[in-house]
């Protein structure tokens, strides 16, 4: 019995190491905090201990930087090795964001300078005068 357990407990790895251990977080505690603060789905339910299991197949859903990540758990590591076997860890299922249209108008030049101001002020004055 004791040893159907430890097993169980061996095919699972705790979430806040396994998102550092994929390199999502530079740290582990910053891992655990985003978990601790309950931004963690697992399976589309909500986590909020550090100390869940993962296993391999979960779907974890998570904010990073400025975006939300989907992953599927493809393997539990054995330790924080370089970003290519790290990679391996997992499928990324985000999906793709459309890219945001710049504003129109502006065509990359900023604020008008005082040149500009003055050659407008004369189109439109050349405009009433007509």
């Amino acid at each position: 019995m004791a040893t159907q357990l430890h097993q169980a407990s061996a095919l699972k790895l705790r979430a806040d190491k396994w998102l550092w251990q994929a390199r999502f977080f530079k740290t582990r505690s910053l891992s655990a905090k985003v978990i601790t603060g309950g931004h963690l789905r697992v399976n589309g339910t909500k986590v909020a201990k550090a100390s869940y299991g993962v296993t391999s197949g979960d779907v974890l859903t998570f904010p990073q930087a400025k975006k939300i990540r989907v992953v599927k758990v493809l393997a539990l590591g054995e330790r924080r090795g370089p970003a290519p076997e790290a990679q391996k860890l997992y499928e990324d299922l985000t999906p793709e964001e459309k890219p945001v249209p710049k504003a129109p108008g502006a065509d990359g030049k900023g604020r008008p300078t005082k040149r500009d101001r003055r050659n407008l002020d004369l189109m439109k004055a050349s405009r009433v005068e007509d």
